[in-house]
Parts: C-alpha cells; sequence; structure tokens
C-alpha cells in the first residue's frame, strides 16, 4: 500500500516526525489544530459528476471533517487553487460561492491562499481548529471496556460513486458530492469527555478508520454490523455487496470513535450510535460480527479493500 510506505519513509526522513499521526497536529505551544486535503481532477472528483459550487462546498467540508474528529472548533482556512488556463473566471466565481456558504454555515473565515496554472484542477486547502477541550480527541487514545461508536449512516458516498454516470441523480447524491462534516458531534464530544478519547473521521471508510484506532491504541475493536447504520435502501440497489460498501465504502465522513460506557450513555441517541467496544487482546486488530459469523480484518484485508490515492480513479 503506496500510501503507508511513503508515510514510513517520511516519518524516517523528518529530523522530528513527533506531529506526525492524526489527521490533524496540534500545536500545544499555539493551542490550535492544523489539517492540510487535497484534492485533484481524475483522482479525488471528475466533472462529469460535480460542479464548481459542489467543488468548493466539498474541499472546505472534508478539512473540516478532520477538525471536528480532533474534537476542535474551526476557525480559517487557506486555499490553494490550481487551474489550467482554459478555466474561465466563473468557476472561480462559482468554487468560492461553495466555500462561502460552507464557511459562513460553520463560522470559518478564509484567511488567504494560493492561485497557480497546472494540467488540471487540483484544489489543497489547510484548516486551522481551536482546542476546546481540555481532553485530547485521538486515534491513540481507544482503551479497553470503551464504547464504538459512529455519528451517521454509511455506504452512501461510495454507493453514489458506484451509480455515476447512469444515474447522477440518485438518492445518495448529496452524501457524495455535498458532505456535512459533524463539527457540531466534535463540540458535544469536547464538553462530554472526562478523560482522552480515540476520534477519527471516516473519510477513508469506517473499518479503516476502526483499525487505524485499533492499531495505534495498542487494543482490539470488535464491531457488530446489524448495529452499524445505514441506509436501507443500499439493500434495494446493491443487494450482493451493500455490507460491502458499509463497511469498505469511504468519504461518509462521519466519526468514528471510542469513549467511556459512562460518558457514551449520556450523549444523544440519535447523534451518535453504539456499534461495537474495545477489547484488550489481539492487539491492533478489528473484527467484524455479522450474526453467528466473525470476520477478522488484518492489514492484507485493509490493503485489498481501502480507498487507495495511487491507484487512480476517483473517490
Amino acid at each position: 500500500m503506496k500510501e503507508l510506505e511513503y508515510l514510513n519513509i517520511i516519518s524516517k526522513t523528518l529530523a522530528d516526525s513527533s506531529f506526525l499521526g492524526d489527521d490533524c497536529a496540534y500545536l500545544r505551544d499555539l493551542g490550535i489544530f492544523v489539517t492540510q486535503d487535497t484534492l485533484v481532477e481524475g483522482v479525488h472528483f471528475e466533472f462529469s459528476t460535480t460542479d464548481a459550487y459542489n467543488l468548493g462546498y466539498k474541499a472546505i467540508a472534508v478539512n473540516l471533517s478532520d477538525i471536528a474528529a480532533s474534537a476542535a472548533s474551526p476557525e480559517y482556512v487557506t486555499i490553494s487553487l490550481s487551474l489550467p488556463q482554459s478555466v474561465e473566471s466563473g468557476f472561480v466565481r462559482d468554487f468560492y460561492s461553495g466555500v462561502n456558504d460552507i464557511c459562513q454555515k460553520f463560522g470559518v473565515k478564509v484567511a488567504g491562499g494560493d492561485l497557480t496554472g497546472a494540467n488540471s484542477v487540483m484544489i489543497s486547502v489547510c484548516a486551522i481548529g481551536k482546542k476546546i477541550s481540555k481532553y485530547s480527541a485521538s486515534r491513540f487514545c481507544a482503551k479497553p471496556g470503551d464504547v464504538v461508536f459512529v455519528t451517521g449512516n454509511h455506504g452512501e458516498s461510495a454507493a453514489a460513486l458506484k451509480l455515476f454516470p447512469l444515474d447522477v441523480k440518485n438518492e445518495f447524491f448529496k452524501k457524495h458530492i455535498r458532505p456535512e462534516p459533524r463539527v457540531d458531534a466534535g463540540k458535544i464530544l469536547a464538553g462530554a469527555a472526562e478523560s482522552d478519547f480515540a476520534l477519527m473521521d471516516s473519510s477513508d471508510g469506517l473499518v479503516d478508520a476502526l483499525f487505524k484506532i485499533a492499531k495505534s491504541s495498542d487494543v482490539s475493536i470488535e464491531a457488530d454490523f446489524s448495529l452499524i447504520p445505514f441506509n436501507p435502501a443500499l439493500k434495494r440497489y446493491f443487494p450482493e455487496n451493500y455490507k460491502e460498501l458499509v463497511l469498505w465504502g469511504g468519504e461518509d465522513y462521519e466519526l468514528v470513535g471510542t469513549i467511556s460506557p459512562e460518558v457514551f450513555k449520556k450523549l444523544d441517541k440519535n447523534m451518535f450510535f453504539e456499534i461495537g467496544k474495545v477489547l484488550d487482546n489481539d492487539l491492533g486488530s478489528v473484527s467484524v460480527k455479522f450474526g453467528n459469523e466473525k470476520e477478522i480484518i488484518n492489514e492484507k484485508t485493509l490493503s485489498e479493500k481501502s480507498f487507495n490515492h495511487f491507484k487512480g480513479g476517483n473517490s
């Protein structure tokens, strides 16, 4: 899996790699979180299935999702936009209209960026968030006995992608084109926490997030498929492989985490859904129960089924 290989090289090459690991870096001396995500035409999106407005909205959303997954408050973004010479001024206007709408929605300010030429459209956004909890939210903080939870449905974004281009306006369309970062849920967790807790988003898939939490925290996670929320329409469209979409389909941008049972009892069950538990055996492993059967997820399975940015294709 080239992404993991490259990350390992980067970690070993840098003199100080202590800030690497989570999707957001916490700069303790400044009290802020910093994250950066890039969207590349032909890899992450195609103009046959999106437009400039929704692209601007999503470019900000995916970064705010990382801030939410740190249980922080998003404050500022900077935007680097690389465009081919053929792009017209209307694209820039529509793109920044999408940017403006989501920034207004979450009280975020655009604080600058860069414009440059390129052979295809590329967007790189840096988001800055403010720490609002005295506890840490990180993939390294899961503890045996914790409840494993998610904030909403999984599989819809991947389903939308599979139905393109035959049915561009399918019922999963909005989840893929214009995801909503769970900023409010992250703030609720920040206020409810009574100790450090694990948190990520499911941008690369639900099982991917569970595996990274388990491996980083040296615990094992057991999830029950029957507890994972998903749109029942997935069964109608994909009767043979809807489970794969729920578990492995990326870009749902829901929060995935673990927290103590005592704290979880206090959370709104219409916003936070229990899907499993954290164990202390078979460290770094994930298992998914399907009734009386159980599937064990290992690194080979993860490499084969998770979204790989270096394979090509859009996601």
